[in-house]
């Protein structure tokens, strides 16, 4: 049923090394991922992301905590006797095989019956599109094509949960892009649970339902794509998804106040202390540098299509972005050097923990 735990991580760590020199990839993380849903582990190399999916496959054994599927402690079974199947950031497959081949391999492994196996591999070529391509050795595919074959393998034998080790890192951008739709529509067409690790926050953003956010051995923050953009927990948090600018200042009531003298309104703020706050680059309105307005002063326009990122200097020198959508002529109306007026959408200011 949608919504029950399928995946649960309790207290697990993952040290290796022995003694005052050991290091732990995992830090305490405690998760639960629910059935049918696309998770992601989000978080820059050595965060423990690609440690937690192995131990989930069970490639690794944790030092510490359980890891639990549908209840039940999986946590020293070996990877074959887990009802779970992984797809490699490299696709492994074997290249003297034809795609059918590779795709009923898994299945013959595991003693299906020859009907069975027929049956299943053509349902698996018809669900990634590849059925004139059934007779090809995958030597003989593109790279979109051979990660469609290994997705088709691995989901043949029909997995509780596919794990995902950022599988589309060697494709180019264009590609990409156009995998992480595929992704997400084969999620939603079998309903198995996908947990997909990842470094990229645009993939992240685009395929999930729920994002865990990682840092050094420890999950940082979970919750939709949303959620995390709009209510970052903490400074790692709002700095790794998407764009950010910081402003610190003495907390007061209900505002913070710049070392410009310039007030922000802060909902909820009170009074005491240096604090932090961060707001989007597209949350920033300009105009006139009028009272009641940040005065700023342009440094540089640079232009992106869609978008122009304005970068300013406030009195004091500190920096921030605003995006601005650009509009059909390209001319921002601003000019490098101009002085102007910065003030946010309402609700855009949000305190965050260092």
């Amino acid at each position: 049923m949608a919504g029950e735990v399928t995946i649960s991580a309790r207290n697990v760590v993952k040290a290796f090394g022995q003694g005052a020199g050991a290091v732990r990839a995992l830090d305490d993380v405690s998760v639960d991922i629910r059935q049918g849903e696309f998770f992601t582990l989000l978080g820059p190399s050595g965060c423990g992301k690609t440690t937690l999916l192995r131990l989930i496959a069970g490639f690794e054994m944790p030092t510490e905590g359980t890891i639990l599927l549908d209840g039940t402690d999986i946590s020293t079974l070996p990877p074959n006797r887990r009802p779970v199947n992984t797809v490699f950031q490299s696709y492994a497959l074997f290249p003297h095989l034809t795609v059918a081949q590779n795709i009923a391999f898994g299945l013959e492994m595991l003693g299906k019956p020859g009907a069975e196996v027929k049956a299943r591999t053509a349902a698996m070529l018809a669900l990634v599109k590849l059925e004139a391509m059934a007779t090809r050795k995958t030597s003989q595919l593109s790279g979109g094509q051979q990660q469609r074959v290994a997705l088709a393998r691995a989901l043949a034998p029909q997995p509780k949960v596919l794990l995902l080790d950022e599988p589309l890192s060697a494709l180019d951008l264009k590609l990409r892009k156009e995998m992480q739709i595929e992704l997400k529509r084969l999620q939603l067409e079998t309903g198995i649970t996908f947990i997909f690790v990842t470094h990229d926050q645009e993939e992240a953003l685009t395929m999930s339902d729920r994002i865990a956010v990682m840092s050094a051995g420890k999950i940082q923050q979970v919750g939709t794509a949303k959620e995390i953009y709009i209510h970052p927990k903490n400074r790692f948090v709002a700095s790794f998804i998407g764009e950010t600018n910081f402003l610190t200042g003495t907390a007061e009531a209900g505002a913070l106040r710049l070392a410009t003298g310039d007030r922000i309104d802060v909902p909820g703020m009170t009074p005491g202390g240096t604090v932090t706050v961060c707001v989007r680059p597209e949350q920033l309105r300009l105009g006139p540098a009028e009272d009641g307005a940040i005065k700023a002063r342009v440094r540089t326009l640079v232009y992106f299509g869609t978008d122009t990122h304005c970068h300013l200097a406030l009195s004091d020198g500190t920096e921030i972005v605003a995006r601005l959508q650009s509009p059909a002529s390209g001319d921002a109306g601003l000019a490098e050097g101009q002085e102007v007026g910065v003030t946010f959408a309402p609700g855009a200011v949000q305190r965050v923990e260092d």
